[in-house]
């Protein structure tokens, strides 16, 4: 049994303990001590390879009878045409001597899994929870999204074997590069949460390079091989990412990617690889290097981050795999910053500024925006938290994020949940403004949120007789429930403040369950036309609620 082995098992006992009333509530696990430290196991795995929150990581388990041998599944709507979807197969073993191989058998249910789920045109049996995501997706690929597929097969023991390694290989053929494969084990799932130890390496530039400095800090500008870069992703892999803006880990592969690879594989244009790539951006604390020396420079860097150029880096480890050393002659623009250990905000300002096409995670950018700290202020006084900054701790009853925050605010009050849902990227850049208005206070914020978190809990334990849209409308019944709560007390949006804060709070408290009940029925009434003579698959329900003019008829039937 190896240390990394036993870590990982205390990892899982603790997990256990900790989220003993989502197993047995939200998962309904059995009692058996196998099963649930399994689905811990698989927990740790999502949670820490693809920084989720406690929340996110329980909605894309869905191991059970009728799998298709996916234990997790995982996807954020689409991004420039292409649907990114992460699907997990875990196997935790109770004896932890740690020397089985992932089984070949698995790899081929997976496989099988790919080709199936998501053809919208391909009929499948799944379990309910599985079942509603496949769904989900394929009303995306429906709508003319690309699946992106990252398998991550886990588990504590070793690698698949090489007629495992085999299946894969013939099955990425009919894939079409669509599909990449990840392996998880004991010493990588430790390495993970290890990441945040600091780097030091020595870097090889080539040519000559530029040093400038400026109110107290340095930057280096000059250029190396992608030979460097493929090495130093080799040796630190996931650690030199940890200040990157991004969601999911490794290269799950986009146009931008196959364009930078379709550049190194072709030996009349890695030449201009340097001409065509924006290049690396790192930070650290400190670089050095022979002053004295006119070109070729070697540069010890500490603290070293890459905040942009990530899917590069990747990119570059991978296409180096494949055709080694013959892209030696590629290069890419490198650009090193020095800055103080504590200059976080600037780090967040040089990350933010080279990532700005990608507004994925933009709200740890925002945090110190003056509206964001007005509003922690604002909360505050009304005796709950607000947490601007992302953090790597559960979250308390009475505490609630920037994300949650912005979310129920978009669909409650601005009443846009269809893009509360599924413009989530959007949150921090586009829509912004539109949720975090001058004149938002504490009390609407912290009552918007209380709706949804209502709202998203029924949908999480749904009873027996549960309608079906449930699983897709818990926004649009949050928004329905805001707009009750206002005409029960009688009173508009703007005057719902710190003065009647705990009243309102009251009234949720006491009617939500009237509310959610009214809204579920509202929303039912409104979807009957709508499907009159259409069948009313879970495909469908999805791709309604993604519509604008659906807000519309309720509202209009609410006045009506």
């Amino acid at each position: 049994m190896s240390l990394a082995t036993q870590i990982i098992d205390q990892q899982v006992s603790g997990i256990i303990e900790k989220h003993s009333d989502a197993f047995d509530n939200e998962l309904r696990l059995s009692a058996d001590e196998q099963k649930r430290r399994a689905i811990a196991f698989l927990f740790l795995v999502a949670r820490t390879a693809f920084d989720l929150t406690d929340e996110e990581t329980f909605d894309g388990i869905v191991d059970g009878g009728n799998d298709f041998g996916v234990d997790a599944l995982y996807f954020e709507p689409p991004a420039d045409g292409e649907l990114h979807i992460t699907l997990i197969q875990g196997k935790y073993r109770r004896d932890l001597r740690g020397d089985s191989a992932f089984p070949e058998n698995a790899i081929a249910k997976i496989i099988d899994a790919i080709g199936a789920l998501f053809d919208p045109e391909i009929p499948v049996r799944l379990n309910k929870r599985l079942d509603l995501r496949v769904e989900d997706i394929r009303s995306f690929v429906a709508d003319g999204a690309i699946p992106r597929v990252t398998v991550v097969a886990t588990n504590n023991g070793v690698r698949w074997t090489a007629e495992a390694q085999q299946r894969i290989n013939n099955a990425s053929k009919d894939f079409g590069g669509q599909v990449e494969w990840r392996y998880i084990g004991p010493e990588e799932l430790l390495a993970l949460l290890q990441a945040r130890k600091p780097i030091s390496a020595e870097l090889q530039f080539t040519g000559q390079a530029t040093v400038e400095t400026f109110d107290f800090r340095r930057v280096l500008i000059g250029r190396m091989s992608v030979i460097e870069l493929a090495r130093l992703t080799n040796e630190y892999d996931n650690q030199l990412f940890e200040k990157n803006i991004r969601r999911y880990l490794g290269l799950t592969g986009n146009r931008v990617n196959e364009a930078v690879a379709d550049t190194l594989r072709d030996p009349d244009q890695r030449a201009n690889f340097y001409l065509y790539n924006n290049g690396v951006t790192i930070t650290c604390s400190q670089f050095r290097h022979n002053a004295l020396q006119r070109d070729n420079w070697r540069v010890q860097v500490n603290d070293l981050q890459i905040v942009n150029g990530g899917q590069t880096a990747r990119t570059v480890q991978q296409i180096a795999k494949e055709i080694g050393s013959e892209i030696e002659e590629a290069e890419v623009l490198v650009r090193i910053y020095e800055l103080l250990q504590n200059d976080n905000e600037l780090v967040e300002a040089i990350t933010f500024a080279t990532n700005s096409q990608n507004p994925v995670d933009l709200r740890d950018l925002k945090a110190n925006e003056p509206r964001q700290q007005a509003l922690s202020t604002s909360i505050a006084g009304l005796g709950y938290t607000y947490r601007a900054k992302r953090e790597d701790r559960s979250v308390s009853s009475k505490e609630f994020t920037s994300a949650v925050i912005a979310e129920a605010v978009l669909a409650v009050w601005r009443h846009r949940p269809h893009q509360a849902r599924f413009r989530s990227r959007e949150h921090f850049g586009a829509l912004y403004n539109t949720i975090f208005t001058e004149d938002l206070n504490g009390a609407q914020a912290i009552i918007a949120a209380l709706l949804l978190r209502h709202a998203e809990n029924r949908r999480k334990r749904p009873p027996e007789d549960a309608p079906d849209f449930l699983a897709y409308g818990s926004r649009f019944i949050a928004m329905l429930m805001g707009r009750y709560l206002l005409e029960e007390m009688d009173i508009a949006l703007n005057k719902l403040d710190h003065r009647n804060f705990e009243q309102v709070r009251k009234l949720v408290e006491q009617k939500s369950d009237s509310y959610f009940f009214l809204a579920e029925k509202r929303i039912g009434e409104a979807l009957t036309p709508l499907f009159n003579e259409r069948e009313r698959t879970l495909q469908r329900l999805s791709a309604t609620f993604r519509r604008a003019d659906l807000v519309e008829m309720l509202l209009n039937t609410d006045d009506a």
